[in-house]
């Protein structure tokens, strides 16, 4: 749009509104391109999304609940937006992530069992082992996300080469959360899957009282949250596979660890 015209929709004065227009232009949010006689101010969208994914992961202390969520415009407002057929108005990709751990009875478990609750269509949850429990997830960790509002149900420990075996699906990304990392012991789980460690103490080898325990859990399902609530944030589809790499070790590396 023309600087006229957008100072006529917001109703402020031109003179003020030329400033903004300068200092928007600056930091890259909008792009003032010549037309003729006339210069016509687009949104940088691609510049918008990098501030929204800084506003969550710092300003809001990497808590996004805090930012509030970006509500989808309306198909008429897309229209009025993009005179042109705009990035908003393509399909929202989706992503296969999985968790991995040695067993497959905790950690693992929580972690799909919480994206799967905020990944909210974008991202499918799968969790597996090198050496999955034979008795399945610990009864303590099923009971804490039940009471946390989780559906258990189809949670199970599972080797991690069940993943790539024919009809699979493909992994996106791939995220360990051992104190030690795991090598190559999956075989293949996608072509090209980015992957990431995120070190959590084993529950398993925290020894303590009922009630010491539970405040491990809950620690630890805490720290679940808050690094999965901000790769949810990330703007995937903007970033190139070295920072989104960088990124995700980032959540993990910075972050602080349960039970610390």
């Amino acid at each position: 749009m023309q600087a006229g015209e957008i100072a006529s929709l917001l109703d402020i004065p031109f003179s003020s509104l030329s400033a903004h227009l300068r200092a928007l232009e600056s930091i890259g949010l909008i792009r003032a391109t010549r037309i003729g006689r006339s210069i016509r101010y687009a949104v940088h969208i691609e510049a918008l999304r990098q501030l929204f994914a800084f506003m969550t992961e710092t300003c809001c202390g990497n808590e996004p609940e805090r930012c509030g969520t970006l509500i989808p415009l309306r198909t008429s407002e897309k229209a009025s937006c993009c005179p042109e057929p705009c990035e908003a108005s393509a399909p929202m990709p989706s992503y296969n992530v999985l968790f991995l751990c040695v067993h497959n009875s905790a950690r693992s478990i929580m972690a799909e069992a919480i994206l799967k609750k905020v990944g909210k269509g974008r991202f499918h949850s799968y969790s597996g082992g090198t050496e999955p429990s034979a008795t399945g997830p610990r009864p303590e960790v099923l009971s804490t996300l039940r009471s946390l509002g989780h559906d258990t149900a189809d949670l199970r420990s599972k080797n991690c080469s069940e993943f790539n075996m024919p009809g699979a699906p493909e992994m996106h990304f791939v995220i360990q959360l051992c104190e030690v990392p795991l090598a190559g012991v999956c075989g293949e789980l996608g072509i090209h899957p980015v992957s990431a460690a995120w070190p959590l103490p084993d529950p398993a080898k925290f020894m303590g009282r009922a009630a010491e325990r539970q405040v491990f859990l809950n620690e630890l399902y805490g720290a679940l949250l808050r690094r999965i609530s901000v790769f949810t944030s990330l703007p995937v589809v903007s970033l190139d596979r070295m920072t989104l790499t960088r990124r995700l070790n980032d959540i993990g590396s910075v972050m602080p660890q349960a039970a610390e």
